[in-house]
Formats: C-alpha cells, sequence, structure tokens
C-alpha cells in the first residue's frame, strides 16, 4: 500500500562530517525505523573540530523542497533543527502553517555547547513569534532555555520555572535538557501539555565524542511519535536512544567526535523517571 510506511521529515543544516544535523537525523530515523525525508536548510563545511563555512539555502528553494516532499510522501511527524537566519525561518514558518506533516518537534538551535550563539537577535524573536506556537514539542538546552526564557538557570527551581514560561509563548510540550549543568548526573526536566511534569535522571559520561546530540534526541523523538508513541513514552525512548549512542561510542575525528547512530539500546540504557529532585 503506497505511503503505509511510516515518514517523517527532517528541516536543518547539512553537516559534511556526518555528526550533526540532518546527517545525525536521517541516521536516527533508521535507526528507530521509520523512513526518513529531509529539507536542506544550509550547507556547512564542519568537521569535529568545529566549522569552516556556511552556505544558506534560499527561501524559494526552502519552499520547493518543502513542496515536493509534501506532495507526494504521507509525514507523519516533522523536526527543524539548525535554521540560521530570519528568512529560513520565515519560510518555514509559513509552510508549517499550511501543511499536514502531524507532529511539529522544534529543536530550537540557538546556543553552540561552547556558549556561542548561532542566530541573531531578530531571528530569536521570529522563532518565538512564527515557530514556537506551531511545536508540539521544544528540546532547548539550558542556554537556549535561558534565551528564550529570559531568566537565568542555576538550580532545580530555574529549571522548572524557565520550562513553565517556554510553556507560556504557545509550544504544548516542553523538554528541557540539562547536559549544560555540571554533576555526575543529567537532570532533563519535563512539562507536558496537560500540566503534568516529571524529570530524566541519567549518570553523565565522561567524552567528548556528543556530537549531535541535540539533533538525535529531537529526532528520534520525531520517530517515536510518528510511530504511535505518546509524548512522556516517545521522550523515554529517545532519552534511552541517546545514552546508548553516547554510552556505547565510536573513535572517529580529532576533536568533539560523532554519536554512535548504530549503537542497541538495552535496559541499562533507560533513564530514571522522577517525580521530583
Amino acid at each position: 500500500m503506497v505511503n503505509k510506511t511510516p515518514q517523517v521529515l527532517t528541516i536543518a543544516g547539512m553537516d559534511s562530517s556526518g555528526g550533526a544535523g540532518v546527517s545525525a537525523d536521517l541516521k536516527t530515523f533508521a535507526a528507530q525505523g521509520v523512513y526518513g525525508a529531509n529539507v536542506i536548510v544550509a550547507l556547512t563545511a564542519q568537521n569535529t573540530m568545529g566549522v569552516q563555512q556556511v552556505s544558506m539555502t534560499s527561501p524559494s528553494m526552502i519552499h520547493a523542497q518543502l513542496k515536493s516532499v509534501a506532495d507526494d510522501l504521507k509525514i507523519s511527524a516533522v523536526k527543524s533543527g539548525m535554521l540560521g537566519d530570519v528568512p529560513t525561518v520565515e519560510a518555514v514558518a509559513e509552510f508549517l502553517q499550511q501543511a499536514d506533516f502531524g507532529n511539529y518537534v522544534l529543536d530550537p538551535v540557538m546556543v553552540a555547547k561552547g556558549g556561542a550563539h548561532l542566530l541573531s537577535d531578530e531571528a530569536i524573536v521570529a522563532i518565538k513569534s512564527s515557530l514556537i506556537p506551531l511545536a508540539t514539542l521544544i528540546t532547548p538546552n539550558m542556554p537556549e532555555a535561558e534565551v528564550l526564557s529570559g531568566s537565568n538557570i542555576t538550580n532545580h527551581e530555574d529549571v522548572m520555572q524557565s520550562a513553565s514560561k517556554i510553556q507560556q509563548l504557545g509550544v504544548e510540550n516542553v523538554l528541557l535538557k540539562g547536559g549544560h549543568a555540571s554533576g555526575k548526573d543529567v537532570y532533563d526536566y519535563i512539562l507536558l501539555a496537560d500540566g503534568s511534569h516529571f524529570w530524566l535522571k541519567s549518570s553523565r559520561v565522561d567524552t567528548i565524542r556528543t556530537h549531535g546530540t541535540g539533533d538525535t534526541i529531537s529526532a528520534a523523538i520525531t520517530a517515536r511519535l510518528a510511530l504511535g508513541d505518546d509524548m512522556k513514552t516517545a521522550i523515554i525512548r529517545a532519552k534511552a536512544y541517546v545514552d546508548a549512542t553516547i554510552r556505547e561510542g565510536i573513535d572517529v575525528g580529532h576533536g568533539h567526535g560523532p554519536l554512535n547512530h548504530q549503537a542497541r539500546v538495552t535496559d541499562r540504557h533507560f533513564p530514571e523517571v522522577l517525580e521530583n529532585v
């Protein structure tokens, strides 16, 4: 039967070294057992040591790619990653307002692991006004959550308040990732549309091979939603997959290496689910 296979879409940039962006998303989709389509919003010359050059896709070409996918495939969940600038954000938002792509997972790629801002203030405003209200789930890291909520995060209470402020921007569900915090354990906070909330606790892995972690977890959630998981289950399973990709790492490159997207998930990779921390 045509379009019986679960199909998902990533809208993001292409990492020439294969570790992040569309490359990571497509590997994750395949690992989860769904078919992945892609819309390329930027080409990058990058490797495990950094980004050397970026070339943005024109808004008209972004629209053309989106239309081609929508005209043929049955997309049941979509995610966006690095969008880069205001014209790109606006092009994506305009199409998503009209498309029937199912659940939308927004990875607001604004702040790099080293703290560098990847978007202008104008592009951040565009994401807040145009994309966040369309999203089923948003997955900011802690620096991105501080930008979106306008508040500093120094403790667990701050995390909860920041997530609540982000939800008030119009998104249904919030996953605030805790990887940027210090400590031997990582605490991710999830605030769901019905007001329920919980924490995911996992032990930190001492490695620099974490390139593409944010892309991978948002892609895994997107895939799980397309497979029929509810939001809580999708997030927990995606977190377990990411833990496996880090813990069962591979040795690639001379810098911050990529994840092992072929890693096999076992019970030991699943996070502890907590009501309070």
